[in-house]
Order: structure tokens, then sequence, then C-alpha cells
């Protein structure tokens, strides 16, 4: 005897970021982070890559022209409630990721806001190994301007802001354009408590800071993770705020409860829940 079922829809978060073949970071981590969240991924990979859960050997950019064939499906017949941003593999591949940004938000120009674009900007692995084919910062520039929100660690920042100025100011001088938030991460640090800090443009909300345990031992896809849940959260319609808070104690979750599959970082576990109110 046949039933009906009852079948729910689930907003649908557009992802560009690389291929990791030990499936510990990149787009498998976003999938699972995303999915976490309640939303549903659109993973378009811009790169293969050649590494383990902790070394980098090699980048291969994929063709910017089938980025953007496959992105055109997916636009011409799903909604897109949000974009999460990874490495993009070289400036050919960013330049045309921020068409497509701009073609998505004039096609959904009536929504009352403009889709959050979420850009994680991997520089480098945590190891220091180039990710992009190119200089990294500059093959990511492009997008830059197009990001809602940009999760930059501490070296990153570093690298994206001028030199010679504080965090804050660092932080801020990210802002401007699109970009509304800025999240910069401690986790490279080494004091005891991870301090991850916020910067907005909201004048309600224009700094704060959250502090989280620092779990011994190294974590691939950490990065990912965070930046991918914030974008699944978003897309379900949280507020920025309720998104980077929630996200973050996903993040700390799927780090407590990592696991090994060999010698060296853990990979984050993905698929623990959290209630949220």
């Amino acid at each position: 005897m046949r039933r009906d079922v009852q079948h729910l829809e689930r907003p649908c978060v557009l992802v560009f970021a690389g291929h990791d073949p030990s499936g510990g970071a990149g787009i498998q981590a976003d999938i699972e982070a995303i999915a976490a969240q309640g939303a549903h991924a659109l993973p378009i990979i811009t790169a293969l890559t050649v590494q383990d859960n902790n070394q980098v050997y090699a980048v291969h950019p994929v063709a910017a022209s089938l980025i953007d064939a496959q992105a055109q499906v997916l636009i011409a017949n799903m909604p897109i409630d949000a974009i999460k941003l990874g490495i993009v593999g070289n400036r050919d591949n960013a330049e045309t990721i921020a068409r497509l940004i701009d073609q998505i938000q004039r096609h959904d120009r009536d929504r009352a806001q403009p889709i959050p674009v979420v850009l994680d900007p991997v520089l480098a692995s945590g190891h220091g190994n180039r990710l992009s084919a190119e200089d990294a910062s500059f093959a990511m520039s492009p997008l830059l301007g197009r990001a809602t929100l940009i999760t930059p660690n501490l070296p990153e920042l570093t690298k994206l802001a001028p030199h010679g100025l504080s965090i804050t100011q660092q932080a801020r001088a990210l802002l401007g354009g699109d970009c509304s938030d800025v999240l910069v991460k401690g986790g490279h640090g080494h004091e005891a408590l991870v301090i991850n800090r916020w910067f907005s443009t909201n004048p309600l909300q224009a700094e704060m800071e959250w502090s989280w345990p620092r779990y011994t031992g190294g974590f691939h896809g950490s990065g990912c993770t965070l930046a991918a849940a914030i974008s699944g959260l978003l897309a379900m319609g949280l507020p920025m705020a309720s998104a980077l808070l929630h996200a973050q104690e996903f993040t700390q979750q799927s780090l407590q409860h990592a696991y090994k599959i060999a010698p060296g970082q853990m990979i984050p576990l993905r698929s623990v829940t959290q209630g949220r109110k």
C-alpha cells in the first residue's frame, strides 16, 4: 500500500570551494556543516588538490568555463538563499565567481535583503602550504567586495588588510561596500582561550567577542566548518548575530568530538547536532 510522504523544502547554499581528497576540509566539510544546520549545499568544485590531513602538495584549478556552466544551471532552476566561498584556485575563477554573484544578486533584487555571501579567505593551509596556483591574496581579491561576511584568521587578516595597524583597524579596513561584517578568528593563537572578534557596520553591534576553550591537537578543516555553518544558518533565516553564535557553538562541538583518520590533524565531527533557541 502506497503512502503519501510529506517532503520538506530546505534552503540552498551555493558553495564554491576546493576538493580535499582526505575529506577533512574543502567542499566535503562545507556540505557536512551546511547539512547539519538544516540547509542544503549546492557544491561547485573550484580546484582539485593533492593533500592529506596534514599537508597540501598541489593545487589544480578547475576551468573557469566549467565553474560558470555548473552555476548557470543551478541559478536557472533553484532558489539560492546564501553563498559560501572557499579557495578559488586562481584569479580567473575568482573573477568568474564575482560575476556570478552579481548575476544572482540582480536576479533576486526583489528580496528584502541581498543574498548573504560568506567568504572564508583560505590563503594557505594550517601548515602554510599554498592553496592557489597564483598568489592567493591576488587571486581572491575580486571577491572581497562581494562578500557580506569575511572570516579571516589572524595570519589571513594581516595579508588582506594594510600593514602596521591594530587588529581592530585591520578588520575595519575590510568593511565597506557589500561587506558589512568581519569575524576575526583567533584559532592560530597560543592563549588558553580562542578569542573570536566580530566587527560590523551595524552601529548597534559594532564590535563583539566570544571566548572558547582551545582544544589540544590540530584540526583539519575547522575554518571551513565555521564559515559553512554560518552560511547554512543565514540561509535558514537567522540574523547575523545568531548565526555567528550558533555556528561557533557548532564548531566547538565538532572539534570537541573530532576523530582521527591517520597521524596528525584530526577531523571535526560535523554530524553533531545541537539545540537552537
